[in-house]
């Protein structure tokens, strides 16, 4: 029987059995029974249908570390991801394959220093992961040799070709070496991923779990719009509105889920976190206490709940809201699973609710179901049903067949009620007992959020409806970032708070392009990022958009409207190979330093945009 294959079965060397050990992975996922064979004794390029959360990184992952162990002095594999954060997790789960450092692994992503990055392709690295816009810049820098590879694996084959980068991805396919064996992971198989297969494959086969049947996930999705500082009580709140809670709940950092299992764990809840930084006796003594439902709330990071499967779960709770729809959907798998019902809940602060707008449509087509907003319960609501739950406990006690009082119970109701009502009594004695779990006090208030203002309609995906007309008190700026880095509207807006250290909702009004993307941002904010920019080469390319408004320029400020990625007259982008350290589009070198051109200011604004690229761009 298929339930009975272990991973010693599939193939597997004793060094790596020794890292799925390690990893705490107990039996191979269907998709991983079907891959890893086929990738260590096979010859055939591979489709392999396989829906997000199944183990697809182990499924190619253990078998490249096994083959490509020998020494080389070139890139002997290439791993296509469509998020920077997808490339970092997955460069971070093959190096844990391997306990000797060997294949060497190396990330690349935009909106890192590119020089950072070729200086470690320059050390030598075996295994390469990225994004394609970053993977396509440095072969055009001649910095990636893709000649020699042995293996080409595109992964989120169906969600890199909704962000937009089939063009870099037949690009990097032209510039890979023909005879490398390609492994395609994809949750659908849409006409295109087809026509890549048909174009690059050559012979190929597919596979794909038996019996996967599309149906919708029977899980009821909610999240809440919370203040930071009241994550803590809300969860409090969820876990207190329902008795049988028994749940994941899933932070960003390990930091995180340190804190949220302590604080939950002064509160009086059986609570245990689960991170990298737990040694892996404890991690087995945490998943047994978990799994008896002895602790009943496990606190987890993404990489550390991997490999875990864990049945009859009732709350999955995104604690931070999921870098993306493929980390979301992965996350309340884990819930309403065989046939049973579950429930998903997603807290979002109020910088984000641009973010979680992104991911309503995936999220639906994946799940087949819809993330609807949610209220957080009140403290009387709470205190009702924490009220009815302890009577019905205390009924079906009472009721149990043969219960009866020990005699000295007797005795000593007998003395209590002595001279008093017996209700008064009983009622003194179900406080002093249940008091504290029904007391208000428990409970902290809530602030509601204020509803956002102007609604969700409009133009793009998800954004906000806004005019073209600039604020006063803010600066337009267009910036170097775009899809083909890997990059939408959530990530370049994090991108602007994490380097200027500001909260994510001052970043506003975000458009991306294939090539660049246009932000707002306040003035005092836009200025010190332009002056940033000026020093640091790097950051990305920045400059004022004029005709939204603004007066100077950062590195290349100022700048020719007459190239443009997208047609004449509407002057934005430039080459992908002309922004190089100390010297960009824009710029002259002058005693070791970069300095702009004198020439008018780039003007241009996102209705041009919109104009000229229609909504397929977004």
């Amino acid at each position: 029987m298929e339930d009975s294959i272990t991973f010693e079965d599939l193939g597997l060397d004793e060094q790596i059995l020794a890292a799925v050990a390690r990893k705490g992975f107990e039996t191979p996922s269907p998709i991983q029974v079907l891959a890893i064979p086929r990738l260590l004794n096979g010859e055939a390029n591979v489709i392999a249908r396989a829906r997000t959360g199944t183990g697809k990184t182990a499924a190619f992952g253990l078998p490249l570390i096994q083959r490509l162990r020998g020494e080389s002095d070139h890139v002997r594999a290439l791993i296509l991801e469509p998020t920077r954060e997808l490339a970092v997790q997955t460069c971070r789960e093959m190096d844990s394959f391997s306990d000797n450092g060997k294949p060497t692994n190396c990330v690349v992503y935009g909106g890192a220093s590119i020089m950072e990055q070729i200086r470690q392709l320059k050390k030598g690295a075996d295994i390469v992961t990225g994004t394609p816009g970053r993977v396509q810049d440095l072969i055009e820098r001649k910095k990636l040799d893709l000649s020699k590879i042995e293996y080409f694996i595109l992964d989120e084959g169906d969600e890199m070709l909704d962000m937009g980068f089939i063009d870099d991805i037949e690009n990097i396919f032209a510039n890979a070496n023909p005879d490398s064996r390609i492994l395609l992971f994809s949750a659908t198989m849409p006409a295109p991923i087809l026509k890549i297969a048909q174009k690059f494959m050559g012979e190929y086969e597919i596979v794909e779990e038996e019996g996967i049947v599309e149906e919708p996930l029977l899980i009821d999705q909610k999240y809440w719009v919370l203040r930071e500082g009241d994550k803590v009580e809300a969860l409090v709140r969820l876990i207190d509105s329902n008795p049988d809670f028994y749940g994941l709940v899933f932070t960003q950092t390990k930091n995180d889920a340190d804190t949220v299992s302590r604080r939950l764990d002064e509160k009086g809840y059986e609570a245990a976190a689960l991170h990298g930084d737990i040694p892996q006796g404890q991690r087995e003594k945490i998943l047994a206490r978990f799994r008896s439902k002895k602790t009943r709330i496990l606190v987890a990071t993404d990489v550390a709940a991997r490999g875990i499967d864990i049945t009859g779960l009732s709350h999955v709770v995104n604690y931070s809201l999921p870098f993306d729809s493929s980390t979301y959907i992965h996350r309340i798998g884990r819930t309403g699973r065989a046939g049973t019902s579950g429930v998903a809940v997603t807290f979002v602060s109020p910088n984000e609710r641009r973010k979680l707008n992104f991911m309503k449509a995936r999220v639906a087509k994946a799940s087949k179901g819809d993330l609807d907003e949610g209220e957080v319960p009140s403290i009387d609501s709470v205190l009702e049903i924490k009220r009815a739950a302890l009577f019905e406990a205390l009924k079906d006690s009472l009721q149990k067949e043969g219960a009866t009082a020990d005699e000295g119970f007797v005795q000593m109701a007998d003395d209590l009620c002595q001279d008093k009502d017996a209700k008064e009594v009983l009622a003194g004695v179900l406080q002093a007992f249940y008091g504290e779990k029904l007391d208000r006090d428990r409970y902290d208030e809530i602030k509601k959020v204020a509803a956002e203002k102007g609604g969700r309609e409009g133009r793009g995906r998800g954004r906000d409806r806004y005019d073209d007309a600039p604020r006063e008190d803010q600066t337009r700026l267009y910036i170097q970032l775009g899809r083909r880095d890997g990059y939408n509207a959530r990530e370049i807006a994090d991108w602007f708070s994490d380097t200027l250290h500001i909260p994510g909702k001052k970043v506003d009004r975000i458009d991306v392009t294939t090539s660049f993307s246009l932000v707002s941002l306040p003035k005092e904010d836009a200025a010190r990022l332009l002056e940033m920019a000026s020093r640091d080469n790097s950051i990305p390319h920045i400059h004022v958009d004029t005709k939204a408004g603004g007066s100077r320029g950062g590195r290349g400020g100022r700048r020719s409207s007459k190239s443009s990625d997208f047609g004449e007259g509407r002057g934005y982008g430039r080459k992908r190979d002309s922004f190089k350290k100390g010297e960009s589009d824009g710029f002259k070198k002058t005693k070791g330093r970069a300095r702009p051109h004198t020439a008018t200011e780039r003007s241009g604004s996102s209705s041009s945009y919109f104009k000229s690229k229609k909504a397929k761009e977004f």
